[in-house]
């Protein structure tokens, strides 16, 4: 069983940059879809960008240009760098690997960006 750690948030202020990192105890090979979500408060958690079958990378237009989703096999990582940072961008970070029904979450990590 895959578990998933988050880690690299923190607070920023706007413009500035910030990686995240997502550590996977297993091999995430074999996983349709893995990728990062975001959560503001009082929102629902939403798609930030990801990588299906290990070659399509999607990113959602608010983040386009800004953030770049990777993978790294040898590590089990996945990794977010997110540039020009802006307040709307506030919300917690979760990675995330989806098999078909089985849906593994990391804890999730808080970026913050002031303005």
């Amino acid at each position: 069983q895959v578990q998933l750690v988050e880690s690299g948030g923190g607070l920023v202020q706007a413009g500035g940059s910030l990686r995240l990192s997502c550590a996977a105890s297993g091999s995430i090979f074999g996983f349709e879809v893995v990728g990062w979500y975001r959560q503001a408060p009082g929102k629902q958690r939403e798609v930030v960008a990801t990588i299906t079958s290990g070659v399509s990378i999607n990113y959602a237009d608010s983040v386009k240009g800004r953030f770049t989703i990777s993978g790294d096999n040898a590590k089990n990582t996945i990794s977010l760098q997110m540039n020009s940072l802006k307040p709307e961008d506030t919300a917690v970070y979760y990675c995330n690997a989806k098999r078909a029904w089985l849906n593994v979450w990391g804890q999730g990590t808080q970026v913050t960006v002031s303005s």
